[in-house]
């Protein structure tokens, strides 16, 4: 059958469509994304303004579209921490809801966390055991951890990087100041969670899945995405610490020059590499390795398992 998941994300608005059935691997067969920044969005109350919730309800109409077009016979939706913490999260769903039909879940930080790592888990399979799992979206960072498919222990920190940009890099290129404080805040933040995870013991292998980390590996030697989905990519922290202070000193329009980093999310990466850096380092990680499945698989295979268990 084929598949459609629609995540109204912090970033942006996205539409995967795959051929899937249970028991199989599903097949990306179309993708359809639109840049949103909503994390980037919200109002001085929290609350995401009606220019952002007409674009919203316009992307998703363009998505219900263009998942008609492709012949989806099931479309799953959610939404993740930008709907889900604004302050009109009521409004805004009520209105996708009557001018789409589309009835938007929102998932929980936690919920993301388990979902992702039920996608990495099954990308790396049974053999790569323990699993610590590392995921910064727009609008927070997910931590997972454990040996089978429900992780141990699952967190979601507001470390996202949309949300820090927005909220602490005013500048362009940010003041240092500014960046030794947004530093402080994102380790006394993943600090907090380290003793949850740790009483576990060592993970036996670190992944880490979305752009922000896809683009850090990139830039610091990983293969390109042209390269296809079963090249392995890795990101050392060696070479994660070498870049912070040379993102800290471009403009947003530098970065967006730096192999496979997109111009919308150029402004974006050095707070993203700060708290990409504070999980290696506080979480005692030398080198993680890139998974390319994350959440929307992870919404795919467990609606695959609930079909094969019905």
């Amino acid at each position: 059958m084929r598949l459609g998941v629609l995540d109204v994300g912090s970033n942006t608005v996205h539409l995967l469509v795959v051929d899937a059935h249970p028991g199989a691997c599903p097949l990306p067969a179309h993708s359809h994304k639109a840049e949103l920044r909503l994390a980037q969005l919200l109002d001085d109350d929290g609350a995401i303004g009606p220019q952002g919730v007409d674009r919203l309800v316009s992307v998703v109409q363009e998505s219900l579209q263009a998942a008609e077009d492709k012949g989806v016979e099931d479309l799953l939706t959610f939404a993740t921490s930008a709907v889900r913490e604004a302050r009109n999260a009521d409004d805004v769903l009520a209105r996708v809801r009557t001018e789409t039909g589309v009835e938007l879940q929102v998932l929980t930080g936690e919920e993301e966390a388990r979902l992702t790592f039920l996608a990495a888990r099954r990308w790396f399979g049974w053999s790569a055991g323990k699993l610590l799992v590392l995921d910064i979206g727009g609008g927070s960072l997910e931590i997972a951890y454990g040996i089978d498919e429900e992780p141990d222990a699952a967190a979601s920190l507001p470390l996202g990087a949309g949300r820090l940009t927005a909220g602490w890099l005013p500048g362009d290129p940010p003041a240092p100041d500014d960046v030794r404080a947004l530093r402080r805040h994102v380790r006394t933040e993943v600090a907090r969670t380290v003793g949850e995870f740790s009483r576990f013991g060592p993970p036996d292998r670190v992944v880490a899945t979305s752009k922000t980390f896809k683009q850090l590996a990139r830039i610091a030697g990983a293969a390109r995405s042209a390269e296809g989905l079963y090249v392995q990519r890795e990101l050392k922290r060696e070479s994660l610490e070498g870049w912070v202070p040379r993102l800290a000193g471009m403009t947003e329009a530098e970065r967006a020059e730096l192999p496979g980093v997109s111009e919308g999310r150029a402004g974006q990466l050095l707070a993203g590499a700060l708290v990409a850096e504070a999980a290696m380092d506080l979480f005692g990680v030398e080198r993680l390795e890139i998974c390319p499945w994350a959440l929307r698989e992870g919404v795919i295979l467990r609606h695959l398992d609930h079909m094969e268990s019905m």
